[in-house]
């Protein structure tokens, strides 16, 4: 086939599978986590991170798997796929913190204005944000402290990651490795932080019947599990095929294999991204769950990194490895600034 065609039809399921099944999955998401919150008393933002992280664990551990196979016969390719690994894994934080930060900070505008926002400046159709006093319901304080107290936690994690790889993973002067012991420690953390987070930290009322979740109100919570776990599987099988298709893109374009790796990542967050973004837009009061489930949502990602260093490496160069988790944290500091102004709002408005 020739390279023309082959670059066509990449870019086309790049953009089809971007659209449909990712919006829709994130659709299912937001509305079964919504009752089963509400149903099993855990955090819908915990619910939430299962379903969207699951995409950048798989995306990552493919890609170690491939270097691993590749380790022997090709040493190079093994090392590209394994920064592809890494590039896909952090790349995709940045992503999901940096477009919660856009949202908040169109939350915060539009209550200091007082009046409706579009989420994108001259893109209505995107999206309106309303000031949180014409809200049908608030998100609770308690689910803003929770979401700052893990982006807290999330940056002392990126931090660590760093610092063992500076530190204990150096393979030559210019490439470092997350090693297996830094991996297992953080593997051991990021389960003792899920676990303690697991809790739904606001008052607990009935579901109330939206659009999206009336389907699931007088649904069988066996079946709501099973949903679930479907739309993470549906995201995951969607941001697959739309990396093969990106692999082929990249070897006809001579795309670098970190630069790839991080538009992976951009993939392998766009239903987490479409979660917040719909929870910013709608008033139901779930703009605290969505908070809480990025940064959940990230956690999951670096426990799949700590996966990926298990069984066989993650590598990052020098140069990427500073710009990448530099951008991290520095929008982690943002994403809590603007959080913090939320609060203040809603503490004028209670």
């Amino acid at each position: 086939m020739p390279a023309t065609y082959k670059l066509a039809i990449a870019i086309t399921i790049l953009l089809i599978g971007a659209a449909y099944p990712l919006s829709r999955a994130a659709e299912i998401i937001e509305a079964t986590t919504d009752v089963l919150s509400k149903k099993t008393n855990l955090a819908a933002g915990f619910l939430q991170s299962l379903g969207t992280a699951f995409p950048d664990m798989i995306l990552g551990v493919t890609a170690a798997i491939v270097s691993l196979s590749l380790v022997k016969d090709n040493p190079e390719r093994a090392i590209s796929f394994a920064l592809i690994a890494a590039a896909t894994t952090f790349g995709s934080n940045i992503y999901n913190i940096g477009h919660a930060t856009w949202c908040i900070y169109r939350q915060n505008r539009a209550d200091r204005l007082n009046h409706n926002l579009p989420m994108f400046p001259q893109l209505a159709r995107f999206g309106l944000v309303r000031p949180l006093a014409t809200h049908k319901r608030l998100p609770h304080l308690k689910e803003l402290d929770s979401a700052i107290r893990l982006l807290t936690i999330l940056s002392l994690l990126t931090a660590g990651v760093a610092l063992a790889m500076v530190a204990f993973g150096a393979v030559t002067p210019t490439l470092y490795k997350l090693i297996r012991p830094a991996g297992f420690v953080l593997f051991l953390i990021t389960i003792f932080v899920l676990y303690h987070f697991r809790q739904k930290s606001g008052h607990i009322a009935e579901a109330e019947a939206t659009e999206h979740n009336s389907m699931f109100l007088h649904t069988p919570i066996t079946t709501i599990w099973l949903t679930l776990l479907i739309a993470g599987i549906t995201i995951a099988f969607s941001a697959e095929s739309m990396v093969k298709a990106l692999e082929v893109a990249s070897d006809l374009l001579s795309i670098p294999y970190v630069v790839s790796g991080t538009i992976a990542g951009l993939i392998g967050c766009l239903g987490e991204m479409i979660v917040i973004h719909n929870y910013s837009i709608h008033q139901n009061g779930r703009l605290g769950d969505a908070i809480v489930g990025v940064a959940m949502d990230n956690i999951v990602t670096i426990m799949g990194a700590s996966v990926v260093s298990l069984i066989g490496g993650i590598f990052l160069g020098g140069t990427s490895l500073i710009v990448l988790f530099v951008v991290i944290l520095t929008l982690n500091t943002i994403l809590i600034n603007q959080i913090s102004i939320l609060k203040t709002t809603l503490h004028k408005i209670t």
